[in-house]
């Protein structure tokens, strides 16, 4: 399980989570942030999956997510009562439901991409029958299969051209070059025409050139289509000399044989036959698809480097070698029962391949001989067509020709030679069943040979196995003794390891508060001195040192700040004394202020309506009202400094 979360986190914290959890906060998320961590993975997977699940309901949320694991084609694991649990789990966002599902998906997520890609264009849908009895609703449903067919073939044929090594810059390269030769033949084409355009009559020849084309054309279509008509000519009096050569042997075989020998023949054909088809093809069979489906894979797979072969070989090198190991233990395993079957197997595989080897020779000598009849067909064939004759002696001619039966005697001859191969090869079959008898004796002979040869070694060997067996036995009770006082000794390293970060932590306590002592220590002895200097200057009778102490300068400024707190005590009385009068001169200068705008306002009103003199005497009356109003005001400003301002 910790292995399953530290993946889990280490794959969160990559790209293109970026969560930034370590195995504490995760392990201590809430079924809402799991849910939600797993919304994003399955979001990542298939983008319409982005969702806050918070504005969601929870039903939907298990809904939506559980339709998406079904088509990523998820397990979970267990039974029926198990889903049930994984759905109950799901909903609440319980830790051992999400975890599994997490570690799955963050595995083989690129494989889920595509997957859930595809599913998106290849999940049909069910259209009930009732619906498909519309014709308009049945040809839609048909367009819309033909159409997934098509997205089928199209992303196979893309993950082809994936896999297959081509890059776009070199199909662009191609392209590119191309394009450069198209621009060569137009420019040589239009060179062409400008040099023929000078000659007379070059429509005409131009016509007659074209006609010339046309009818090479046409000759090189026929002379194909005669070849094709020669070929299958061929293969027709090739068919027909099987046919004819059949028949002449069937005859043959049926006037002079006796049914002893027909059924014997037919017994060996049909085992033979038999064999053929039940052992030897089938095999052959078997080899060719192995063959074939290993040279699919390797075309289907992307071109290969130096560093890939070098790796395969590494991997082959390694398989070998565990091969070997294992054919190594087997063979320590193995019992004189087990060693006889083997000797037997092998007797058995070297009949099988010899009797293998028999029937290649004999259906090699089968065509052989088919081939010989039909290179005997092939000159007859020849003979005939060049004299329309059978070459043969003149006196069997003459007489062939007399009896009527001309050709005879070239029948007769094929007939025997024909018989004479068959009769080879037939003793070959006699010869190869007695070869193979003849070797099972001698097998069975060198076998019990080697059984009295081997009987000592193996009484010894069964000594040595017994032996290796208490030896085992032996070393897996050492091997539990040891493995329990390792676990002793592991619990033992465990507890001091635990005892000596204890006692670290101790000593790292112990010396910081040693250090915190001493500075505490150094702040002290800073102290009394400083209290030791302060009494000897104040028990010194020399009044420059008295000055320096410390007491004598607090008590000088206590006495200059008790002064200066006197000194604006008394101040503050006398602002709290003069308060009212200075408040009533500001009011007085307000009202001055306002006498001085109504005589401004008055005097441009009356400017137009008096006279001069009239003016004048206004004027004169507001100079006196102005003068008497300054000369309080400075009686009041007198009478204001004498108070705040004393000599």
């Amino acid at each position: 399980m910790s292995d399953q979360i530290k993946f889990i986190v280490d794959n969160l914290n990559k790209e293109p989570f970026r969560k930034n959890y370590n195995l504490i906060t995760f392990d201590s998320l809430e079924p809402m942030q799991l849910l939600q961590i797993l919304n994003d993975v399955l979001a990542e997977i298939d983008p319409k999956q982005v969702v806050d699940i918070r504005e969601e309901m929870p039903e939907h949320t298990a809904k939506r997510m559980l339709s998406l694991l079904g088509i990523l084609k998820y397990k979970p694991p267990g039974n029926a009562t198990d889903m049930s649990t994984f759905r109950q789990g799901l909903v609440i966002g319980s830790k051992p439901v999400i975890y599994p599902v997490l570690h799955w998906l963050l595995q083989r997520t690129n494989e889920l991409k595509k997957r859930a890609y595809l599913a998106r264009f290849l999940i049909k849908l069910e259209v009930p029958s009732e619906f498909l009895q519309d014709e308009t609703v049945a040809d839609t449903n048909k367009q819309y299969e033909e159409l997934m067919e098509a997205f089928k073939t199209l992303h196979k044929e893309c993950e082809q051209l994936k896999t297959s090594g081509f890059s776009t810059a070199e199909i662009r390269r191609d392209i590119s070059a191309m394009e450069d030769e198209k621009d060569q033949l137009i420019k040589r084409v239009e060179r062409l025409k400008k040099r023929v355009e000078t000659v007379q009559n070059h429509q005409r020849m131009l016509k007659i050139a074209r006609q010339l084309r046309v009818e090479k054309e046409r000759e090189e279509f026929l002379a194909q289509q005669k070849q094709e008509q020669k070929n299958q000519l061929f293969h027709a009096v090739q068919r027909l000399q099987r046919v004819q050569n059949q028949l002449k042997s069937m005859r043959h075989a049926a006037a002079d044989a006796k049914p002893e020998s027909l059924m014997k023949r037919l017994e060996e054909e049909i085992k033979f036959n038999s064999y053929m088809v039940t052992e030897k093809f089938p095999k052959e069979l078997e080899s060719k698809k192995k063959e074939l489906h290993f040279l699919q894979k390797v075309v289907s797979e992307p071109a290969m480097g130096h560093s890939d072969l070098l790796e395969l070989e590494s991997n082959i090198n390694e398989i070998n070698t565990q091969i070997n190991q294992l054919i190594e233990k087997k063979m320590m395993r193995n019992e004189p029962i087990e060693g006889k079957l083997s000797l037997y197997r092998q007797q058995a595989s070297i009949i099988s391949r010899k009797k293998e080897a028999k029937a290649e020779e004999l259906q090699e000598a089968k065509e052989k001989l088919a081939s010989l009849e039909r290179e005997v067909s092939v000159k007859t064939n020849q003979t005939r067509e060049f004299d329309g004759t059978e070459v043969l002696k003149g006196d069997e001619r003459t007489i062939e020709e007399k009896k009527g039966i001309s050709g005879y005697s070239y029948t007769q001859e094929e007939l025997e030679r024909v018989s004479a191969l068959k009769s080879e090869v037939d003793e070959m079959k006699g010869r190869t069943l007695d070869d193979m008898s003849e070797m099972v004796k001698k097998l069975n002979s060198l076998v019990s040979e080697k059984k009295s040869a081997l009987a000592p070694v193996i009484k010894e060997l069964r000594q040595l196995r017994q032996k290796c067996q208490e030896l085992t036995q032996e070393c897996d009770e050492k091997k539990s003794q040891y493995d329990s006082c390792a676990a002793g000794l592991e619990s033992n390293r465990s507890k001091l390891e635990q005892e000596v970060r204890g006692l670290r932590e101790e000593c790292l306590q112990e010396e910081s508060r040693y250090h915190y002592t001493n500075c505490m220590i150094k702040n002290l002895e800073v102290q009394l001195r400083r209290a030791t200097d302060e009494m000897k200057a104040y028990v010194s009778s020399d009044q420059q040192e008295k000055r320096k102490a410390i007491r004598q300068q607090y008590t000088k400024n206590i006495t200059e700040q008790e002064n200066l707190g006197k000194k604006l005590r008394e101040k503050q009385k006398a602002v709290r004394e003069s308060h009212g009068p200075n408040m009533k001169q500001a009011k007085m200068w307000r009202d001055f202020e306002q006498l001085m705008e109504c005589k401004k306002q008055c005097f441009l009103k009356q400017q137009s309506q008096t006279s001069i003199g009239q003016v004048q005497g206004v004027y004169q009356n507001g100079l006196r009202a102005l003068f008497k109003g300054l000369w309080n005001s400075n009686r009041i400003l007198r009478n204001y400094k004498t108070l705040h301002f004393p000599l």
